[in-house]
């Protein structure tokens, strides 16, 4: 069965925090506030993933509250979500992400993060696509207050013939 999901995240730009987006750090004076490393890119593309199967969301399955996923590396947190849907019996089919910046310049950065985000979820990059675009200096992320990613998720699930009664 074919399944899609939709993920979405924002972080607000701090000084004093390296900025990661899709596994790679990027040359910038500001980084993402977060718990974790603060990849929104990372993080959009899980809860996506995660959505596709009905599986909740990255807080579910790493709150903020939990001391172990301070400071985490949200490329493994990635994997692991791709490890759980590999036990949930969905493949990934492809992956589709936009990051919202007006700062740094993305673009070059884009193959590497394909290739990073492919890798933690042990699929061919060209099953991976990020793009980059801005807010044209509209709203909090135009005003270079944060970053944002969007992503879409498709992922084949094995059906388990399980039918729920409405209601």
């Amino acid at each position: 069965m074919i399944r899609t999901g939709i993920g979405f995240d924002v972080h607000p730009l701090m000084v004093g925090r390296r900025l990661i987006l899709g596994g790679v750090e990027i040359p910038h004076d500001l980084g993402l506030a977060g718990h974790s490393d603060a990849d929104v890119l990372c993080h959009a593309v899980a809860d996506a993933l995660l959505g596709a199967v009905a599986d909740g969301d990255i807080g579910m399955h790493f709150p903020d509250s939990d001391p172990r996923w301070k400071d985490a590396d949200s490329l493994q947190l990635l994997a692991a979500v791709g490890r759980r849907l590999a036990g949930l019996r969905a493949q990934v089919v492809n992956v589709d992400a936009t990051v919202i910046a007006e700062q740094p310049r993305l673009m070059p950065h884009r193959m590497l993060m394909c290739e990073r985000l492919a890798g933690a979820l042990g699929l061919p990059v060209d099953r991976v696509s990020v793009k980059a675009t801005t807010m044209e200096r509209l709203g909090s992320l135009g005003r270079r207050e944060g970053i944002a990613a969007m992503a879409v998720a498709t992922v084949d699930q094995a059906c388990t013939g399980v039918l729920h009664e409405p209601g």
